[in-house]
């Protein structure tokens, strides 16, 4: 069996678009950047053309899928295994955004390579949210909130070691359908959750920020136990989120409001030899 590329997301979608979302969870990722891909166009995030791949197994159904939106690494959903060798002979040594098995195995045929990032994903469980509650209130973020958005969505891609491009963009998109949510204390923003359009039932929880002068006063359990809640009430069957394995704080703060770990993704990159 071997993968087949397009640069085409209707044609992707229309391949593959039942896989992805029998297991919108694992394919969350790929779910979102293939729906902004439709929405706003083949260079959504950047003058490359995307690339976006499939693979079919011996029954004829999908069982892997892959997108990469240059300059981004690619990224594979989920992936079964015998799908990993094929995927190597037509990739070759590069990046990969990918579950840790999947990421490991397609490494392991490269003469050197290093891991940037360990992912956790987490799906929500039963809402605990925070006790006793931090002071203050949650409210929707609005038009004139948008510079002090910006400004905390800049910081927070510098935090994660992100480019920050797209702030204003994903600011004026989150804040028209409602995707922002604020936490204030005493009229003061002071946190901030963003969560993505619902795609096949899920949304993802992102951008959790509080600014360092706030930070240790549960403002951001306060603000994402919040985003979950009013997932859940809109009709969200999976609120998930990412978390960077390397921050210990975040992961603690979202398992004791009742997120569950789900998998971990790696970010890992061949070495050229010298």
């Amino acid at each position: 069996m071997t993968w087949t590329f397009t640069d085409d997301v209707d044609a992707f979608l229309d391949a593959a678009g039942a896989s992805l979302s029998a297991h919108p969870a694992e394919n969350n990722l790929v779910l979102t950047v293939t729906a902004t891909l439709r929405h706003r166009g083949p260079h959504a995030y950047g003058e490359g053309d995307p690339v976006l791949g499939w693979w079919r197994g011996p029954d004829g159904e999908v069982a892997g899928t892959l997108v990469r939106t240059p300059p981004y690494p690619p990224m594979l959903g989920r992936v079964a295994p015998e799908a990993i060798g094929p995927l190597a002979d037509a990739l070759g040594p590069t990046s990969i955004n990918a579950d840790r098995a999947s990421a490991e195995a397609l490494a392991a045929g490269w003469p050197d390579h290093r891991v940037d990032m360990e992912q956790r994903l987490y799906r929500l469980g039963e809402l605990i949210p925070p006790s006793p509650a931090p002071p203050g209130r949650a409210r929707a973020a609005a038009p004139a909130d948008r510079d002090l958005l910006v400004a905390w969505h800049l910081a927070f891609a510098e935090q994660v070691g992100q480019p920050g491009t797209h702030a204003e963009r994903l600011v004026d998109e989150r804040t028209a359908d409602g995707g922002l949510t604020l936490w204030e204390d005493d009229g003061l923003p002071v946190s901030m959750a963003g969560v993505s359009p619902m795609i096949a039932g899920a949304v993802r929880v992102a951008a959790v920020y509080t600014p360092a002068e706030h930070r240790g006063r549960g403002y951001a359990a306060a603000v994402t136990a919040e985003v979950g809640r009013a997932a859940r009430a809109a009709g969200a069957a999976e609120v998930l989120l990412f978390t960077d394995l390397a921050n210990p704080t975040s992961n603690g703060v979202y398992r004791r409001i009742g997120y569950e770990p789900v998998s971990d993704r790696l970010l890992i990159s061949a070495e050229e030899r010298r």
